[in-house]
């Protein structure tokens, strides 16, 4: 069994990890961290786990668990590792942005793997730290890899996006709670989202003449969960064409599928799947991405990135159902 400590346990991803990892058939949760709810039951603030799981949070790690999950805010990582040290054998894989940039990628020592599977499979498998993807950024990159690995994003890339309210974490604020975010909808971080860091980095990795601009508005949606985008640019070829681009793209991804209907994001709120369409109109591809920002965007890929790392198969207990219905 795979020792796990989980840190930074409040939150919405951790709680998600949690979720996963009691049904994980080779993992077994061996202590969550969190020092404002220190000696609580883990379900009194997760509460979809009573009579699942029989646990308290703690103020105190354990160094030597096979694997740490980072679930802290941004910038928070650095901090929290300077502080405590763990086995030398001890794997991490950090959900925050801290290590996910080529130069931030090494801290102490330690060199963290950018891990989007359908990108970096192979170097995830051989690591031992690994940087989680942003939501946004999984479901966008998974929109344009196969473009970029063909050569082919030659002009502006635009994008909207939009994600539901759980993208912000349980800290409440002027645009998260229910009487503001209830029948509404607004763009936020216009042009300058802290995901673009990342997206861009990934297509310059498998296109590096890529000299073009990725113009990016990401909005706030009045649903809890799930990211839907829309990207569009240039292409030359026919839709079947890019649809043969990406099906081949992806013809290994355990989790990426194309889909010859429109898409909505009920086909995958609830599990680790993106889905991906394609249209042409007029000179344009419209590519349409939609994943749980939560699963894909964060835990499920965080799992899905600990099965690889210790050799197991990539969708071990990531068997999700969507909420269809």
């Amino acid at each position: 069994m795979i020792s796990v400590g989980i840190i930074g346990g409040a939150g919405y991803t951790a709680g998600e990890l949690i979720r996963l990892l009691i049904n994980h058939p080779n993992a077994e949760i061996d202590f969550v961290f969190s020092t404002s709810n220190a000696g609580n039951n883990i379900s009194k603030v997760h509460q979809d786990l009573v009579g699942s799981l029989d646990l308290k949070f703690t103020d105190t790690v354990n160094p030597n668990v096979d694997v740490l999950f980072l679930c802290l805010g941004h910038g928070n990582s650095v901090k929290f590792l300077s502080a405590n040290t763990f086995s030398d054998t001890t794997k991490i894989i950090d959900l925050g942005n801290d290590f996910r940039l080529e130069a931030d990628k090494v801290f102490e020592g330690k060199s963290f793997v950018y891990g989007l599977p359908e990108l970096n499979k192979e170097a995830i498998v051989k690591a031992n730290y690994i940087a989680n993807p942003g939501c946004f950024a999984t479901a966008i990159q998974l929109g344009l890899l196969p473009l970029a690995d063909a050569g082919l994003i030659n002009k502006d890339v635009h994008i909207n996006a939009v994600t539901g309210a759980t993208g912000a974490g349980t800290s409440l604020s002027a645009t998260t709670h229910f009487t503001w975010r209830d029948n509404n909808f607004s763009y936020y971080k216009p042009f300058t989202h802290q995901h673009l860091g990342e997206i861009n980095q990934s297509v310059n990795q498998l296109q590096n003449d890529f000299a073009s601009e990725i113009i990016f508005m990401p909005n706030r949606g009045n649903f809890s969960r799930g990211i839907f985008a829309t990207i569009y640019t240039d292409f030359e070829g026919t839709v079947e064409e890019a649809k043969d681009l990406y099906k081949s793209f992806y013809k290994d991804a355990k989790f990426t599928f194309v889909s010859d209907d429109f898409l909505h994001m009920k086909q995958v709120v609830n599990t680790n799947k993106c889905l991906v369409h394609l249209h042409k109109h007029n000179g344009k591809l419209l590519v349409t991405s939609t994943i749980d920002n939560l699963l894909k965007g964060a835990s499920g890929q965080a799992v899905q990135n600990m099965n690889l790392m210790f050799g197991l198969e990539e969708t071990t207990g990531l068997g999700l159902k969507a909420t269809y219905f």
